[in-house]
């Protein structure tokens, strides 16, 4: 042994040898396994304990300042220390599976923020801009945390073919907007014509107005023997939006609007006002029904006589529904209806112009 070694040792009351070594001996060591262990700070060469003649094997090896352990006590430290030892196993077991399962956990982290994000955990945080210094306490973030969450929760789930609703979406936008154009220039060539043919409506309106009305004061004039007459337009200065007004002034009276005439003068009035029409743009066939009913024999005679003016003047043929002699006496053909028999009507056709042809012949 070195002389700076110390060995004690008590043979005869079976007392733990203790050693004393300092900790720069330059052998293999171990720690003092003393009852001050924790404070104590001491070791002892395990080849000094070995050399020791009354070294015991179940025995730890204790610096000089720790007590005697009594040989009755030697037994209890020794399953103290096995019972140490298993539970620092356990322990350091129990870390171990806890850090591996850990690190599991941050590698299944790792590849959903790789995934979610498309960018690797250590750099997620420069991306986002995270400020780890900015963070509050656990409290306040957990409060931040989830009300994001409730706020997330009320937008609803995520609708995957969003990207391509909107492009139908957008799609029928423009085919919509496309139309809408559209219709805006058609409405803009219709209004365009609608105001060519009011302009040129009103031109037409305006020269028919005006050869009208002097075809009318004419025959007025003519039916009546006298008198005057004219159209007036009225309730507007359009004449598309104006309407028409008949004054009349037979023979002796005022001057004034067609309702306020007789019936007969009514009749005559209307006459007029229709063959004036014919006057200016002529038809193929004209039928007047009744035309002469409220209408003396004096007036029925005017008729007549208008009427064959009429017929001299244009190539009107014209259809005269009438009960009145007189006005059947001045038609060139009559066709009337008769029955010889009860409830047999026959049509029956008399040519009035070749019967007076037989006549004079004869």
């Amino acid at each position: 042994m070195r002389a700076s070694s110390r060995i004690l040792a008590s043979r005869s009351s079976r007392a733990a040898s203790t050693l004393t070594l300092p900790r720069d001996a330059g052998l293999a060591t171990d720690h003092c396994a003393c009852a001050q262990a924790a404070t104590c700070g001491r070791w002892v060469t395990q080849s000094t304990w070995r050399s020791l003649p009354s070294r015991r094997s179940d025995l730890p090896m204790v610096c000089a300042t720790a007590p005697p352990i009594p040989e009755s006590t030697s037994s209890n430290t020794s399953v103290s220390t096995g019972e140490a030892f298993a539970a620092a196993r356990e322990t350091r077991a129990g870390a171990v599976a806890r850090a591996e399962g850990q690190e599991a956990r941050r590698a299944e982290l790792a590849r959903d923020c790789g995934e979610q994000f498309e960018c690797p955990p250590p750099l997620l945080p420069e991306r986002n801009g995270f400020d780890a210094q900015a963070l509050d306490d656990a409290e306040v973030e957990k409060a931040t945390l989830d009300r994001l969450a409730a706020d997330r929760e009320r937008i609803g789930p995520v609708n995957l073919v969003a990207e391509q609703e909107l492009a139908e979406l957008e799609e029928s936008r423009l085919a919509g907007a496309a139309e809408r154009d559209e219709l805006q220039e058609a409405i803009h060539r219709l209004r365009g014509s609608i105001g060519s043919l009011n302009r040129e409506g009103r031109v037409r309106l305006l020269e028919a107005y005006e050869q009208v009305d002097r075809h009318f004061r004419s025959l007025f004039t003519t039916l009546f023997d006298g008198g005057q007459a004219h159209l007036a337009l009225v309730e507007s200065d359009d004449p598309l939006e104006a309407g028409l007004e008949i004054m009349a002034q037979p023979p002796g009276k005022r001057l004034s609007a067609l309702t306020l005439l007789s019936g007969g003068e009514q009749a005559l009035t209307a006459v007029a006002l229709i063959f004036a029409l014919f006057l200016t743009n002529p038809a193929p066939i004209c039928v007047l029904d009744e035309v002469d009913a409220p209408l003396d024999d004096a007036n029925v005679e005017r008729f007549c006589d208008l009427l064959d003016r009429m017929t001299a003047e244009t190539d009107t043929r014209y259809l005269i529904v009438t009960h009145n002699a007189v006005t059947m006496s001045r038609m060139h053909r009559l066709y009337g209806v008769t029955m010889i028999e009860k409830g047999v009507s026959r049509l029956v056709s008399v040519d009035l112009g070749g019967a007076e042809t037989l006549l004079a012949a004869e």
